[in-house]
């Protein structure tokens, strides 16, 4: 299944020189890192068990009287720098429990390593759905993956540093 096109939330259109990095296809790590010259560094804010919002459960794609049950997700929040002491780029991973089996399980220890690591080692583009919106802390990206038939969701900001940086 190809990705599909990304749809925008907001009546703004992002800047020119970001709207590469929102579109990009595949990892947004492999392309950050090239920016970098060097391996992200990724900072660990959040990660553990956590309710999901209804609009999460709706943007996972659940459907009818599961909209309505409590569902449990993994829920691992970072900040990920590049050759900065400012972090470019702040991300939320939403891994639905029903998503966390086989293969998927090893996203519950991730550590410090990038999920771009793990989602794209055997494949440079995933099914996915994006959502590209501003928010009060700059431009957002939302992903829905579709990972070896475990829907995902990652979520990511770019922060002032990145858009302020030369590389």
């Amino acid at each position: 299944m190809p990705s599909k096109p990304f749809s925008c939330s907001n009546l703004l259109s992002p800047p020119t020189e970001l709207l590469p990095w929102l579109t990009v296809d595949g990892s947004l790590t492999a392309v950050l890192e090239i920016k970098a010259g060097q391996p992200l560094r990724v900072e660990r804010t959040f990660e553990g068990y956590r309710s999901m919002s209804l609009i999460q459960k709706r943007q996972l794609g659940v459907q009818g009287a599961m909209l309505g049950r409590p569902m449990l997700a993994w829920v691992r929040e970072v900040e990920l720098y590049g050759n900065d002491e400012q972090p470019w780029v702040k991300a939320q991973s939403i891994f639905p429990i029903p998503s966390l089996t086989g293969r998927a399980r090893r996203l519950q220890q991730l550590k410090g390593t990038p999920i771009g690591y793990v989602l794209f080692k055997r494949s440079r583009t995933l099914p996915n759905q994006r959502f590209i919106q501003q928010t009060s802390e700059g431009w957002q990206r939302q992903t829905r993956y579709d990972w070896y038939g475990r829907k995902l969701m990652i979520s990511e900001i770019f922060l002032p540093a990145f858009t302020s940086s030369e590389t």
